[in-house]
């Protein structure tokens, strides 16, 4: 790592080095100077890490000075510290005994990307989709409550999770009770995409354009290098700078809650955010502490452009073309024809594929931030009054919308578009990022029409489709498209495309496994055995002039998604109903919480894998 990548490099001399520190309790005893130190070493590592592993690296490089605080006040694990949302917590991870291990960090079975109730006592919550933090602290805190115990309970509010609407709810509840709550709002005005909504704006006044901070460095930098009397100035200017700032900056939101404000504070000063903590820890109420940071400290690159460096992917990764991108440059082209085209996303319009989009038509997308279930509700009044909305989110945070998809909706037969990228496993991020729970979801809603492609192009001509329905459309897609994904011609609703032809049974699968079916096919054939292949796009309504035409041979079904409720479920009981034969295998992914880590890697461990695929139909098809 080139050390101009670095705006603070570490000291020559280091007493305390990351891999001596076992234990968070080791930092009571570092002299400022070792903390500096240390902040350096934890950026270097997180960088190289990232760049190896890929991960979340902006957002934790703006962490490193709020975290050593932290843990320099509060008694972890006795005292209880969540991270909202839990993608922040590289540097808590390397404080907490784990330096050993970091190089593993979202690697298969090494480290979690996010807190982890089985790595660490010191991870109390596992906080993997955004805005949860402060309702599970209210938990803790009234379960310590119950209890008689007295730990603190702090709760680290960040990358725009404040515009999710369990927050509010939390808040709320916390002000009535007046719970005992430390809630730390890590200000650095990002999400994935840049923060959004009144509350953004709110604190965007409140750091006083980040004026006061800044005003305040330049006065206590030039007072101690007074002669003589400096430090006595300076320490004279530390008593009374909060009732200066408190001239500047008024808190009516937090307030209004019953919930003590605050701030800002410096996030990048370690030594102040210290005796801030150390002035709330005992207070017998809620409050707030405002912490303004920058994304990417530390960093030059992730500092100048943080929504870059949001998530990072390995060096050397290469993945086929991107289904978002692919759908937000068809979205676009069709926009322009179409004026009741419009787009809602939530905090994740460039990762969807939208920027585009935005750029062109900037009146015509919403992005309401961590907040799915008001983006679909408002796509459906967007519908309800005359406009044709798409919904841009990524496959597992649609789950939050589950309510709203069905009532708002689907009940009323809106026109909606639902693009869910990411489906299917998404590896390095684990359990609470793999879009494997949508599909059963998404084949309980009446009159929902659900497509999945398994190239670009058929995403293209679904989408040509979806804006001809009068009724709601989701289409479901992974990341990128497989390499050397065979030509498509055109699609239909209601309609399967037949890959390949065999006399000895039919493999039915969608989006990512149709490759895998075509691979297994191949392996098959060398034992000879023919297999059929049948590219099954759309899940609703299935193709039942096609099931009928496969009756006669052995069926098998292949899903990346939940067996339970999944494709599998739904073709068995089309053939059920039609008095077809069943089939005689469901492929797909077990009742379990897949891990984090690698997409194949996971794949050959759960059997669906091309090579397993083979042997399970070869085995049956023997007996």
């Amino acid at each position: 790592m080139r050390k101009d990548c670095f705006i603070n490099d570490a000291k020559e001399i280091v007493l305390m080095k990351l891999s001596e520190l076992l234990s968070p309790a080791q930092l009571k005893g570092c002299s400022e100077e070792e903390l500096q130190a240390l902040a350096a070493e934890m950026r270097r590592c997180i960088i190289e890490t990232v760049q190896k592993n890929g991960g979340h690296l902006a957002s934790n490089l703006g962490v490193v000075e709020l975290t050593l605080a932290l843990h320099r006040v509060f008694e972890c694990p006795e005292d209880k510290i969540l991270f909202d949302v839990g993608h922040q917590c590289y540097a808590h991870k390397l404080l907490t005994g784990r330096y050993e291990r970091f190089a593993t960090l979202r690697q298969t079975d090494g480290l979690s990307g996010f807190p982890s109730r089985t790595e660490s006592p010191c991870d109390v919550f596992a906080d993997g989709h955004a805005s949860t933090a402060i309702s599970a602290a209210v938990g803790l805190c009234r379960a310590r409550d119950i209890q008689g115990k007295n730990h603190c309970v702090v709760a680290v509010v960040g990358d725009g999770a404040m515009t999710g609407g369990m927050c509010y709810e939390a808040l709320n509840d916390v002000g009535q009770r007046k719970t005992r709550l430390v809630i730390v709002l890590n200000d650095n005005e990002m999400s994935i995409d840049k923060n959004v909504g009144a509350l953004s704006q709110h604190l965007t006044q409140m750091r006083v354009s980040r004026g006061w901070i800044g005003t305040k460095k330049v006065i206590a930098e030039a007072l101690v290098r007074v002669p003589v009397a400096g430090k006595g100035l300076y320490r004279a200017f530390r008593r009374v700078k909060n009732s200066v700032r408190n001239v500047f900056v008024k808190d009516r939101f937090f307030s209004s809650l019953g919930i003590r404000y605050f701030g800002p504070i410096d996030g990048h000063d370690e030594q102040e955010m210290e005796r801030v903590f150390r002035r709330v820890r005992d207070l017998q109420e809620p409050v707030v502490v405002h912490v303004v940071t920058s994304k990417g400290k530390g960093y030059t690159k992730a500092e100048e452009k943080p929504e870059y460096y949001h998530g990072v992917s390995p060096e050397g990764k290469k993945a086929g073309a991107s289904f978002g991108a692919a759908a937000g440059e068809c979205v676009t082209e069709m926009a322009a024809e179409n004026e009741k085209i419009c787009v809602v996303t939530a905090a994740m319009t460039d990762s969807t594929g939208f920027g585009p989009f935005r750029k062109k038509y900037p009146e015509r997308l919403y992005d309401v931030g961590i907040a799915e279930e008001h983006a679909v509700t408002l796509a459906s009044g967007l519908a309800a009054g005359g406009m044709h909305p798409v919904v841009a989110v990524y496959e597992t945070f649609m789950q939050r919308g589950f309510d709203q998809m069905l009532m708002d909706v689907c009940l009323q037969k809106l026109p909606v578009v639902f693009l869910m990228d990411r489906a299917g496993l998404g590896a390095d991020d684990g359990p609470t990022h793999h879009g494997v729970f949508g599909l059963p979801m998404l084949q309980s809603m009446p009159g929902l029409k659900l497509w999945v492609p398994r190239c670009c192009d058929e995403l293209r001509c679904m989408l040509e489709k979806a804006f001809e329905e009068q009724g709601p459309v989701a289409i479901l897609y992974p990341r990128s498209e497989a390499d050397n994904c065979p030509a498509f011609d055109a699609f239909m609703p209601g309609k399967w495309e037949k890959m390949r032809d065999g006399r000895d049974g039919t493999l039915l699968a969608f989006s990512s496994m149709v490759q895998t079916a075509l691979d297994a096919a191949v392996l098959l054939k060398e034992k000879g055995l023919e297999m059929a292949v049948v590219n099954a796009s759309s899940l609703s309504p299935l193709d039942g002039d096609m099931l009928k035409e496969m009756a006669g041979k052995p069926l098998y079904t292949l899903e990346e998604s939940q067996l339970t409720g999944g494709f599998g479920s739904r073709v068995a009981l089309e053939c059920t109903q039609k008095k077809l034969p069943v089939p005689r295998q469901q492929m797909g992914i077990p009742d379990v919480f897949v891990p984090f880590g690698d997409r194949n890697e996971w794949l050959r461990r759960l059997s669906l894998d091309a090579e397993h695929v083979a042997r399970k139909i070869e085995e049956d098809l023997k007996h």
